[in-house]
């Protein structure tokens, strides 16, 4: 009697990528602030940092010694970004912080948002230079490729938040034929009734988008005071070509009893 033999294919799963990202605006060191000044935060920062080990965290109006005590106390972990009043120190960072034994940088770049990205300028109606920061990462085992953005519009200028929103879109748009993943964290100094917000969300997907306006956990300011006056979602997470598996906002307080920040940080696990 002849045997039969079978071959049996042996298919590989790869399981998804997944990866954590936060968007925290983490105020900048202002000596006027009180029992919120910087030094009585610091720590509370650093450690929620390390301890969420996120794989990017867009982080917004970082001075630069804040910044030298971030790369000192973040553990395993890189940036990219540079200051908006010289291009290189001066002013605020708006720098993504990326863990650098899982990816590494392809490209990076901070452009302006104003009519001419290029230069260090003041775009349309703002008060002041504002910057977005992006770059190409590659995770190290994997080899996934992935795009980061990170940006902080302005609080005055209505025009240059409309122009920097369609800016950013832009150029997001020119690496989008590409197919990789993109997420986009920032403080957009928008409500999520505007108008600017609905057309990114028109594009990409909100992570927070879901979260009922009734949930105490909504806005992501607070101004530094205990009871949230007005529920403002002003700092976001989008995202394409990624599949969202949970989004919070996290409420972070100091031993001081106030809050890490003005902001609350949002928080997004996702899976490529």
């Amino acid at each position: 009697m002849k045997k039969l033999f079978f071959i049996i294919p042996i298919i590989l799963f790869i399981s998804a990528e997944e990866l954590k990202v936060i968007s925290y605006n983490i105020r900048y060191n202002n000596p006027n602030d009180g029992i919120n000044i910087w030094e009585n935060r610091k720590s509370t920062i650093a450690k929620f940092l390390n301890d969420e080990n996120p794989d990017f965290a867009g982080l917004q109006e970082v001075t630069y010694s804040q910044l030298s005590f971030l790369k000192e106390s973040l553990v395993n972990y890189s940036l990219i970004g540079v200051g908006r009043d010289d291009g290189k120190t001066k002013g605020e960072y708006s720098p993504i912080f990326f863990n650098k034994r899982k990816y590494q940088v392809l490209y990076n770049k901070t452009f302006w948002l104003s009519s001419t990205p290029e230069k260090i300028s003041v775009g349309w109606d703002a008060s002041m230079e504002r910057i977005c920061t992006y770059g190409l990462f590659e995770n190290i085992n994997s080899k996934e490729k992935i795009w980061v953005f990170n940006t902080h519009f302005d609080h005055v200028g209505n025009e240059a938040r409309k122009k920097s929103t369609d800016l950013i879109l832009r150029r997001i748009n020119e690496i989008k034929s590409m197919g990789k993943p993109i997420i986009l964290t920032g403080d957009f100094n928008l409500d999520d009734n505007d108008s600017s917000i609905k057309k990114i969300q028109s594009q990409m997907k909100d992570v927070l988008l879901k979260i009922n306006k009734l949930n105490t956990n909504y806005e992501t300011y607070n101004g530094f005071k205990n009871i949230v006056e007005t529920k403002r979602r002003i700092d976001y997470i989008f995202v394409n070509n990624i599949v969202v598996k949970k989004a919070e906002n996290i409420h972070l307080k100091t031993p001081f009893g106030g809050w890490a920040s003005d902001h609350h940080p949002v928080l997004s696990i996702l899976k490529i």
